[in-house]
């Protein structure tokens, strides 16, 4: 079964001759451990796909399922249930809290839903991620890499079947970045998430597994890559959009 799975999904925002459409019938599917990154000009439907994904907006027609679930026809209170249990979200900035420490950050999610052993549960996840060694430290004590990888564990911390990533290396310099998008393929590989990442830089997409190029709300291609470092750009080129 699909961990992700629209159908025809439209979003249009505003009305009459200033509406706008987002999304114009994306028909998309994610199976379970696949790494997927989408690509495409700025204001081409990226970042309201993810939004879709993640529950955080509604689409104005069509259908979105996650791990199952129907997004549209969920309540309130399912859909963050949902949220919080099976989709874990990675951003640009990382969305850290500055007083905690990094296995108190990792730990909130399941802090939120009430469960005993998150912090045991956040340290073994750093601990994957890299930073056994830095469980205390705060963000202010930690590089932008080591931010984004307590980010990634807190992501994990729920064991969610999706995680969405938002231009995760977008903030961090180019070694870091390279860093972040193997970890996001150990995630997809070794550990069984399915992780769909928004990004602009071909050279990070390059390490998922298949690329979903947008443009003007509609998906203009949708490729399988081959792991070399150049396979998203030339995927870009061929479809235009560089």
């Amino acid at each position: 079964m699909a961990i992700v799975e629209t159908s025809d999904l439209r979003k249009t925002y505003g009305e009459g001759a200033t509406a706008v459409q987002a999304l114009d019938g994306v028909d998309l599917q994610v199976q379970p451990g696949e790494f997927v990154a989408v690509m495409g000009p700025s204001g081409c439907g990226k970042s309201t796909l993810l939004n879709m994904l993640g529950g955080l907006d509604a689409p104005t027609s069509g259908s979105v399922r996650v791990d199952g679930a129907d997004l549209t026809a969920l309540t309130d209170d399912r859909l963050t249930e949902l949220r919080r249990r099976r989709i874990g979200f990675i951003f640009q900035f990382f969305n850290l809290i500055p007083v905690l420490s990094a296995v108190e950050n990792a730990a909130l999610p399941l802090v939120l839903d009430g469960a005993k052993d998150a912090q045991a549960t956040a340290a073994e996840w750093l601990t994957n991620v890299g930073l056994k060694d830095r469980l205390a430290n705060r963000p202010d004590q930690l590089s932008g890499g080591e931010q984004q990888r307590v980010a990634v564990a807190r992501a994990l911390s729920t064991q969610p079947a999706l995680v969405l990533a938002d231009e995760p290396t977008g903030n961090l310099d180019s070694k870091a970045a390279t860093d972040i998008a193997g970890l996001l393929g150990q995630v997809a590989r070794e550990w069984g998430r399915s992780v769909l990442m928004v990004t602009h830089d071909p050279r990070i997409a390059s390490f998922a597994d298949r690329l979903v190029l947008m443009k003007d709300g509609r998906i203009v291609d949708d490729v399988h890559l081959d792991g070399s470092v150049d396979a998203a750009r030339l995927a870009m080129e061929k479809s235009g959009l560089l």
